[in-house]
């Protein structure tokens, strides 16, 4: 059913209505939802109101000035909502050719805030608390239709002996199949209603069908399972069975996906679901098929083709009231979910507004993986600003921070700074060594096998000023190393020495360490040119 939006409506000028119908009209051909229009529809709206308030005669978008969009933005920046106002002129405006130079265009591109996601996943007791409110609600009324659709068959197959009050209410049951109400009276009552245990609609037409709550439960159940958002069940058709490969008793359902908001071209996708025993996807498929089944062959009747999986018995079947973008009803009997049936559910179950964002949100991130969306959005999105995962992420960032630590340790100078050599030292490239024997690297031979700058992390190395001028040159090479070799070779021959002679100069001095610099001598820069090419060990 199309939407209407009448500009005649909008306060301001003719010429200005007519060039703003122009603008709605050119975007509109990249939407493909009634709530997508309707949104444009009320910022336009808003803002059509904004220029009839404002004192200068603005009889076209050529009067539109910079200094009244910057008003315009004043109104609006502090809230959220009037930020998406804000997000939803603005590209309507910079189509007009009129507004894409000078002032105004520089307006219409300033940066605007971005909101903080208040979205978060369910923990695990408000998850439990959603899941086990959905099962109980739709396991119930799966019972119900299932001992109700053995009882119909027994009847149609002449099972029941004629008569008896399992017998008529087969009878029941069968004109309920075919018309989605029992047989009533002048008064619309159930003719039977005693034998059929009262006026309830779970006792007459509540037999074979479901109710609406009761297809939003299922609903709630299929989103925990595979993350489809609330659209994807306005035109979800009832999935094919197929055996499964290796020769199996397993069934696996082929579900075709309509993602509207991928656009032209990308709007369907396909899913399999294997039912593997209870629990599995697989199962909650067949059970929606079982549960819908009388559903969707009425619907099949009243208008043959039609083979929708979620649909639902009115509790007013004569209410004629259509949801734009949404199947038509057809009798008895509507389809998918709306905002409005999630709304009611929620409340129904006491639980704080609709469900089927957060339990999305919590199958993504549950999964691990982008479900009906981009690499992007999974990310940015569902992931990243998301409260339980940055929770569940603290412990990872501890290990992490300590790993980090550990590595800096192990890359920090080990040993000790001394005013000048020590008799009796032994002497090294790159330091003197107090006990070459009780070397944490030792060798075959009882002595010391650290191979080139090792020796600076060990706590036998001393190092006096005399080393400071071939230390600090041979830094200053490592980091011209990094300008020159591939990233993974200089890290993996070279990173953990360079961060040590860091740390090394950090303790020193940085001011003393330049200055060593400057009394680098031939001997310094060969053993430097040597340690580099690996034909000496320290």
């Amino acid at each position: 059913m199309p939407a209407r939006f009448d500009f005649a409506d909008l306060p301001v000028a003719g010429p200005m209505r007519l060039s703003l119908a122009r603008l709605f009209a050119a975007r509109a051909a990249g939407w493909n939802s009634h709530g997508t229009a309707k949104s444009y529809w009320t910022a336009l709206s808003a803002f059509a109101r904004f220029v009839a308030e404002q004192a200068e005669l603005v009889e076209d978008l050529d009067d539109v000035t910079a200094a009244m969009l910057k008003r315009w933005r004043a109104k609006n920046i502090g809230t959220s909502g009037g930020v998406s106002l804000m997000r939803h002129v603005r590209p309507l405006l910079k189509l007009d050719s009129r507004l894409a130079d000078g002032p105004v265009a520089e307006e219409l591109v300033r940066r605007l805030p971005t909101a903080r996601s208040t979205r978060k996943s369910y923990d695990k007791d408000e998850h439990e608390q959603v899941l086990l409110a959905a099962q109980r609600q739709f396991r119930s009324a799966l019972l119900r239709i299932r001992e109700n659709a053995g009882l119909l068959e027994a009847w149609r197959a002449g099972e029941l002996p004629e008569g008896d009050d399992r017998w008529r209410i087969g009878e029941i049951l069968d004109h309920l199949a075919r018309t989605g109400s029992v047989p009533t009276t002048d008064q619309g009552d159930a003719k039977d209603y005693r034998l059929l245990g009262g006026t309830n609609w779970r006792n007459n037409w509540g037999r074979l069908f479901l109710d609406r709550p009761e297809l939003t439960a299922l609903a709630v159940l299929l989103t925990d399972q595979f993350g489809w958002n609330l659209g994807v069940y306005q035109r979800l058709p009832a999935p094919s069975a197929a055996p499964s490969a290796a020769g199996t008793s397993a069934m696996t359902y082929r579900i075709q996906v309509e993602k509207r908001r991928q656009g032209g071209g990308r709007w369907f996708s396909t899913e399999n679901a294997t039912d593997t025993g209870a629990g599995s996807a697989g199962r909650l498929v067949a059970q929606a098929l079982e549960a819908t089944a009388f559903g969707r062959r009425l619907a099949a009747a009243l208008a043959p083709g039609t083979d929708l999986l979620m649909v639902a018995r009115k509790h007013a079947p004569m209410r004629t009231h259509q949801t734009p973008g949404r199947p038509a009803h057809l009798g008895p009997l509507a389809f998918g979910i709306t905002n409005g049936d999630a709304q009611t559910w929620a409340k129904g179950h006491r639980l704080g507004g609709s469900p089927f964002q957060r339990a999305r949100r919590t199958t993504v991130v549950r999964e691990g993986r982008p479900l009906q969306h981009a690499p992007g959005t999974h990310e940015s999105v569902y992931v990243l600003p998301d409260e339980q995962v940055q929770h569940a992420s603290r412990d990872v960032f501890a290990a992490g921070a300590h790993e980090a630590l550990a590595q800096a340790k192990a890359a920090a100078f080990g040993g000790r700074l001394t005013d000048g050599p020590v008799p009796g030292h032994g002497q090294t490239a790159a330091a003197d060594c107090a006990d070459e024997a009780s070397s944490p690297w030792p060798d075959g031979d009882g002595g010391c096998g650290a191979d080139f700058l090792l020796c600076l992390g060990c706590r036998n190395a001393h190092v006096h000023p005399g080393h400071h001028p071939r230390l600090a040159h041979l830094h200053r090479e490592l980091e011209s190393l990094y300008s020159v070799l591939p990233a993974a070779l200089w890290h993996e021959r070279w990173d953990e020495h360079a961060a040590r002679l860091s740390d090394l100069r950090d303790k020193i001095g940085p001011a003393a360490w330049n200055t060593a610099r400057t009394h680098v001598n031939d001997t310094d820069r060969a053993l430097v040119h040597l340690l580099l090419k690996g034909t000496i060990r320290p």
